[in-house]
């Protein structure tokens, strides 16, 4: 096994990290190194960094772009690449990958959030019901559902936000997830939010399940990766976790595709989470 380091959330991170490590530690041993993000020290030492809990990141973007830069400078070997994490952090990605030609949720910029924003958003995608979102952003930080007349909030206003129409069956069928490895399948779950939320995460009192995912979200899987790849061009990922859901017609549409600090719920893998294993030793 190589000398691996992984980047942690900042030591007042209001999550506890410590299922993650003992995780990370079953399945790459208990020489692995962890470090805060916001203070790695030199990295130079390890055979390979992993950016796997840097959870929080968004909150301080600034400083977050400094450490890629600085990491790329000295050639320290992340996985994923710096190149894909810089590009991962902002979720205009979205819109290229819409470009090559993969199915994503509606999306649109707005550069400055308005009511007169909302109100185009509305019109365009033909609901009363948007959600808006940072671009930088994580665990739904800055997320909002508004319904038509609904007032912007004031944490919003004038930012930067993507806009989006809402999709019906988060709440209804939940939002799938799509784990890969080394470009190999390992496993799915599927996501549900609380009663009356829209938000899945277990912080917010979302919860999951394993589930045999349908042959066409693992094409869209597959497609939103690879297209990731191409555009970057980079080899293979060493990992990644694709999000999507079924818009009003039954199409999966990808939601996200993460690639820094993905939650990878290895619970529900089959193996326990044996391939990440053997795709890190690989790397």
């Amino acid at each position: 096994m190589p000398k691996i380091c992984i980047l942690t959330a900042a030591p007042d991170y209001f999550e506890d990290l410590g299922p993650a490590r003992q995780t990370y530690r079953r399945l790459l041993g208990d020489a692995i190194t962890f470090r805060h993000w916001t203070d790695p020290g030199d990295l130079s030492g390890f055979d390979l960094v992993l950016p796997l809990l840097v959870w929080g990141y968004q909150r301080d973007c600034d400083r977050w772009f400094a450490l890629l830069d600085q990491l790329e400078q000295r050639q320290i070997k992340l996985a994923n690449p710096v190149p894909v994490l810089r590009w991962n952090s902002d979720k205009a990605y979205l819109l290229e990958l819409e470009k090559s030609g993969v199915a994503v949720v509606p999306t649109m910029i707005s550069a400055a959030l308005t009511a007169e924003a909302l109100a185009e958003a509305a019109q365009t995608f033909d609901t009363d019901q948007l959600v808006i979102k940072p671009p930088i952003s994580g665990g739904a930080d800055g997320t909002y559902r508004l319904q038509k007349g609904e007032p912007l909030p004031e944490r919003v206003a004038g930012k930067e936000m993507l806009i989006q129409p809402f999709q019906p069956a988060i709440a209804q069928e939940g939002e799938y997830s799509l784990f890969y490895f080394g470009g190999t399948f390992s496993h799915a779950i599927l996501k549900r939010p609380a009663k009356g939320d829209f938000r899945v995460q277990e912080f917010l009192g979302g919860s999951e399940s394993g589930t045999d995912c349908p042959e066409s979200a693992q094409a869209l899987a597959v497609q939103a990766r690879q297209s990731a790849e191409r555009i970057l061009a980079t080899g293979t990922l060493l990992y990644a976790r694709v999000d999507m859901l079924r818009d009003a017609d039954g199409q999966f549409r990808l939601m996200e595709l993460e690639l820094i600090e993905p939650s990878l719920f290895f619970e529900h893998a089959a193996d326990g989470g044996a391939l990440f294993a053997t795709s890190v030793e690989t790397a």
